[in-house]
């Protein structure tokens, strides 16, 4: 299953699942990153890390290794 740090710069994708457990989970999910959220991913940091998403209207930085517990469709 791809997951959003899959996603290229410049596509949209659909949340499917979360797969964190405990904390992460939780502090994804106070982000604005539940199921059936549409995210379009802006742009990544040249390092890779961080990746800039926009998750219901609003721009919201995510590190890959929180990004790996978002699976997409």
């Amino acid at each position: 299953m791809a997951t959003l740090k899959d996603v290229k710069v410049g596509s949209s994708a659909v949340v499917t699942k979360l797969t964190g457990t405990g904390a992460i989970k939780r502090r994804i999910m106070d982000m604005g990153l539940t199921k059936g959220t549409e995210v379009y991913v802006r742009k990544v940091a040249p390092l890779g890390d961080p990746i800039e998403i926009t998750v219901r209207g609003y721009e919201l930085s995510i590190r890959k290794d929180e990004a790996e517990n978002v699976e997409v469709a």
